[in-house]
């Protein structure tokens, strides 16, 4: 894709046995399998004296049921631990309880719902926009209230946003907008990978750093654990740019590691933004193919509405300390002239009571008349939402479906097939992309609303991943979505009954055997 491959802070890794068993991935590792396996031991031994007392076994699975249905748990994982706890009693119930304690997570878990809500009123609410898409659609209208209540998630307008349809697209603009940058480059990401993708980023952000840009980035600490060294934090720190690593993984089992930072958001100076699917790793780009074509999507807006991913990140950014510094990010100008649309930047945290994405998702598809059009490298559902795209179908809508052709995950890929005979049976359109891997999060709908960011159409996203998205009512991009989709689509093999039948005999097994458990996975 190109000659200039940029900056480059590692030096390309042996592989070997040893080397991998003896390396930082391999000792964590395997002190982590000690660890599952004494605990796993531990409560087995414990369940041994239960056999001896039938009738408190019985007990103890009477009232963990009683326990487990009066908890806030969608009806898909509490049927997952009813059957775990009732055919292991003891062991069962102490794992249960030991997920269900927030032991491992009760600190992230404290620090990140307090910096939310500490700042939920620090964006102005723009309650004359709301007013104005109101008088246009009441039920979207609906949404934008719902968004701004589960935390400081305003609607704007005036906003400029573009759409790509290839991460190749958003990494070409992304060089160009941190170029113009003068004030400061944020940036949260899943994955960091090096090479040419991040490697020219990192050449441009170093240099900015000199010039007294402020820099920052953060990043999950599974992409740590497995792409980069422990120490590459001070590495950049030694560039001028302020780094932090969220969640890292040590030798310690803990529900904590369940909970990752799946955003990927950049913002300029206060006002651009990019979001959507695009990690900073070669893939990303089909700089490096792994699983054929990768069709990934993303946005970036310009305007008062990249506040609020400023927002976000800075949210993230200091999630544990006392005092959040706002004022030099967000009271910046961000005029971007005059457009039309609505715009709702959003996140979604895992750690509070509200499942944003997933009902994000639910509204759009609930309210649409004419069509749904969704783009998904996962399709794990609850019970909920396979419901809200059946209803959607039987009652005359068009909801179409893209998925990859060639997956990146077999578990997941196995678990996708189990709701396929549910879905066409109601109606629902499947495609699945056939040069390759999609890893787009989008859905549009009747050509007036839709969505572009992280959130996937599973479980993990929906329940255990923080996640962000925009939101789009009206805008002009809608129609570059809607032209995207068509073009995608005639790159698909459509799923018919037929060939779901003819599915290869080991991934309808591996969906139907691991299906129980995948509100868990």
């Amino acid at each position: 894709m190109s000659d200039n491959k940029g900056m480059r802070l590692l030096k390309k890794s042996k592989k070997g046995l040893l080397r991998a068993v003896f390396s930082r991935v391999g000792l964590i590792s395997i002190l982590l399998i000690v660890q599952f396996g004494l605990l796993v031991l531990g409560f087995w031994e414990f369940g041994k004296f239960y056999p001896h007392y039938f009738g408190s076994s019985v007990v103890l699975t009477v009232v963990m049921l009683l326990f487990l249905f009066s908890s806030k748990l969608g009806a898909s994982a509490k049927l997952t631990w009813t059957v775990i706890i009732t055919l292991l009693p003891v062991f069962g119930a102490l794992l249960y309880l030991y997920t269900a304690s927030d032991a491992g997570h009760r600190a992230l878990k404290r620090a990140v719902t307090s910096k939310i809500e500490s700042t939920k009123s620090i964006l102005e609410d723009n309650t004359e926009t709301l007013s104005e898409l109101e008088k246009e659609n009441e039920g979207a209208a609906s949404l934008a209230k719902y968004l701004n209540r589960t935390g400081c998630q305003p609607i704007y307008k005036n906003c400029e946003v573009t759409y790509f349809p290839l991460g190749e697209d958003k990494f070409k603009s992304l060089l160009s907008e941190l170029e113009k940058a003068e004030h400061f480059i944020f940036m949260e990401y899943f994955i960091v990978e090096e090479g040419t993708m991040w490697g020219q980023v990192l050449e441009i952000l170093a240099r900015k750093a000199r010039e007294g840009v402020e820099v920052r980035l953060m990043y999950d600490g599974t992409c740590e654990f497995f792409l980069l060294p422990r120490d590459y934090p001070e590495k950049l720190r030694a560039l001028g740019i302020k780094c932090k690593v969220f969640s890292k993984i040590t030798p310690f089992v803990s529900t904590h590691y369940n909970y990752r930072d799946h955003r990927k958001i950049v913002v300029i100076d206060g006002h651009t933004a990019f979001t959507g699917g695009v990690n900073l790793a070669d893939e990303y780009i089909n700089e490096k193919i792994r699983f054929g074509h990768w069709k990934d999507t993303a946005v970036m807006v310009k305007g008062e509405a990249a506040a609020s991913f400023t927002l976000m990140f800075l949210q993230m950014w200091t999630a544990g300390e006392r005092k959040i510094d706002t004022v030099p990010y967000l009271n910046v100008t961000a005029s971007s002239g005059e457009h039309t649309g609505y715009v709702i930047p959003f996140g979604d945290c895992p750690l509070d009571s509200d499942k944003v994405g997933e009902r994000v998702y639910m509204d759009i598809i609930n309210r649409a008349t004419r069509y749904v059009h969704i783009m998904s490298p996962y399709l794990i559902l609850d019970e909920e939402m396979e419901n809200t795209l059946k209803f959607a179908a039987e009652r005359g809508m068009e909801v179409v479906l893209i998925l990859p052709g060639i997956p990146d995950k077999k578990i997941p890929f196995a678990l996708a097939k189990t709701h396929y005979i549910s879905l066409l049976g109601a109606g629902v359109r499947i495609y699945e992309y056939t040069p390759g891997f999609v890893h787009a999060k989008l859905v549009s709908a009747d050509g007036r609303e839709g969505m572009v960011g992280t959130i996937n159409l599973d479980y993990r996203s929906f329940y255990h991943h923080f996640e962000c998205a925009l939101y789009m009512y009206g805008t002009p991009c809608l129609s570059d979505i809607e032209k995207d989709f068509a073009q995608t689509l005639t790159k698909c093999r459509e799923v018919t009954p037929k060939t779901v039948k003819k599915e290869n005999l080991l991934v309808k097994i591996t969906g139907f055997l691991l299906k129980f458990f995948a509100p868990l996975l």
